[in-house]
C-alpha cells in the first residue's frame, strides 16, 4: 500500500507519517518480517539543514529504522535494501524534486524531473509492502517567484498530481491534525 502524506512547513507531517510507517510495519509483522527503511532525500549545506536532519532523527530514534540517505536516483535505495517484507517511508518529495531539477550545474526541465521521480516512486511502490511518502504543499502562499522558482513550483504540483493517483490513500496534514483525503 502507499500513503501520500502532505502538509506545509511545520504541519507535523513528518511525525504523522513515522508514526503510520512504525504501526503498518507492526500490523505486518507477523506475516512476515518487516524491515523498516527510512529513505531520506536532504542535502544538508548549512547549520540549519543539520539541526533539520537532527530533529528528524531524534523523532526516528527507538522507532527502528534503518536510514538510507539517497538525495537523487531514489530507485537505487533499493540495492540498499534486504529482500522481504519492508516499510519504506521516504522524506521528502520537495527535497528530491530540487536535488533532481538543480543538480549537476544544469537545471532539468520539469517534465524530465516529474517523470524520473514517478518511475523511481512506482518502482518502489511495486518492490515494497507499505510505502509512505511525504511532500510539501509548496504552491500556497500565492507569491509569484522568479522562473526557476516558479518552474519548480509547477513541478511539484504535477508530481504531487501524479503521487496522489499512485496512492491508495492520501492524508493531509494540518496542524498536526490528519485529515483523510483518499
Amino acid at each position: 500500500m502507499m500513503v501520500l502524506v502532505v502538509g506545509g512547513s511545520g504541519s507535523g507531517k513528518s511525525s504523522y507519517a513515522e508514526k503510520m510507517a512504525a504501526a503498518l510495519a507492526q500490523e505486518s509483522a507477523g506475516e512476515t518480517t518487516m524491515k523498516k527503511y527510512y529513505l531520506a532525500t536532504m542535502q544538508v549545506f548549512d547549520e540549519e539543514g543539520r539541526v533539520k536532519v537532527g530533529r528528524h532523527r531524534d523523532l526516528r530514534k527507538g522507532k527502528g529504522f534503518l536510514t538510507i540517505e539517497q538525495p537523487t536516483g531514489i530507485s537505487c535505495a533499493l540495492d540498499q535494501m534486504d529482500k522481504g517484507g519492508r516499510t519504506v517511508l521516504l522524506e521528502c518529495i520537495s527535497n528530491l524534486a530540487s536535488n533532481e531539477m538543480f543538480s549537476g550545474g544544469k537545471i532539468k526541465p520539469k517534465m524530465q524531473v516529474m517523470e524520473d521521480i514517478i518511475r523511481s516512486i512506482t518502482l518502489l511502490k511495486g518492490q515494497t509492502t507499505h510505502f509512505i511518502v511525504v511532500s510539501n504543499n509548496v504552491f500556497e502562499d500565492g507569491i509569484a517567484y522568479d522562473r526557476q522558482t516558479m518552474e519548480y513550483i509547477h513541478t511539484m504540483g504535477m508530481i504531487n498530481q501524479k503521487l496522489a493517483a499512485l496512492a491508495e490513500r492520501v492524508v493531509e496534514v494540518v496542524a498536526g491534525i490528519p485529515v483523510i483525503i483518499k
